[in-house]
């Protein structure tokens, strides 16, 4: 069942071509929301801006050895691991969630646009997968830590504008998945009402922040090898007696070795809601 190509039965239906061009009607989506997006929120603007005022605050040059070195890490930390979550779970949760939306996004492109002599059953075997994958780490992400009533007191059911993408997300694997094992055409109706739903409200979503995020990691490398800092002050080493001496409060409010202050917010899990 999970090797065969659901599209290509599809066609006896819904011509190659239809399919097709829907598919490429949903990236013109995403590119043009992405767009109308970083022009609403002057994201893109401001990034530039921002990078401007950097490199005229900058104490030292960065060699593009140093910059490629620091692209790679954005690369593999930000992006492919997302090292950025320090939470076990949601970062296993967010692995499982993209890297089958992508398993599943690319492989649905493969076998549409192989048609209709159709695709190789690993393709199809890579695309239920995907699916799967997407749908768990969606799942546990919506019932097991989105629902934190101890520190956010959200439930389940509170739907926000915000959720819109992860509740567009598990629809289109949900149904895309229930069309495949069913061969049901309301099932199918469903999948491609959730897809476009998805694809087609990036505008409202947080589907431009995944294409933003990197280039902002990136950055914040940047400021932080060539001195400019995000253009906030260079303190020096908080433990210089000169320093403490022209700031008494330093010891004060961060005791007499500020870089070991202990875990702080981290001593206790969330659960003051």
């Amino acid at each position: 069942m999970i090797t065969t190509n659901p599209f290509a039965e599809l066609a006896a239906m819904i011509s190659p071509e239809v399919q097709q061009a829907y598919v490429i009607l949903m990236v013109i989506l995403v590119i043009g929301g992405t767009i109308i997006d970083m022009a609403h929120k002057k994201s893109a603007k401001y990034f530039f801006e921002n990078s401007k005022k950097a490199e005229k605050a900058a104490k030292r040059t960065v060699s593009g050895g140093e910059k490629m070195s620091m692209a790679v890490k954005t690369v593999t930390n930000e992006v492919l691991t997302s090292s950025e979550f320090e939470n076990p779970k949601r970062r296993l949760s967010h692995l499982m969630t993209m890297y089958g939306f992508i398993v599943f996004v690319v492989t649905t492109a493969i076998m549409i646009f192989s048609l209709p002599a159709g695709s190789s059953s690993l393709v199809a075997m890579l695309w239920h997968l995907g699916a799967l994958s997407l749908a768990v780490g969606g799942y546990w992400f919506w019932f097991g830590i989105r629902v934190d009533l101890f520190s956010e007191g959200i439930r389940w059911y509170q739907l926000r504008r915000a959720d819109l993408f992860i509740v567009s997300l598990l629809a289109t694997s949900t149904f895309a998945l229930l069309w495949s094992f069913s061969g049901s055409m309301a099932m199918f109706v469903l999948f491609i009402a959730a897809s476009t739903t998805l694809f087609g409200t990036v505008i409202w979503s947080k589907f431009a922040h995944m294409f933003f995020k990197p280039a902002a990691a990136y950055q914040k490398k940047i400021t932080r090898a060539d001195g400019s800092q995000e253009n906030l002050p260079d303190l020096g080493d908080l433990n210089d007696p000169a320093l403490q001496a022209r700031y008494p409060d330093i010891p004060e409010y961060m005791g007499t070795n500020p870089p070991n202050m202990g875990l702080g917010i981290k001593r206790e899990a969330p659960n003051h809601y």
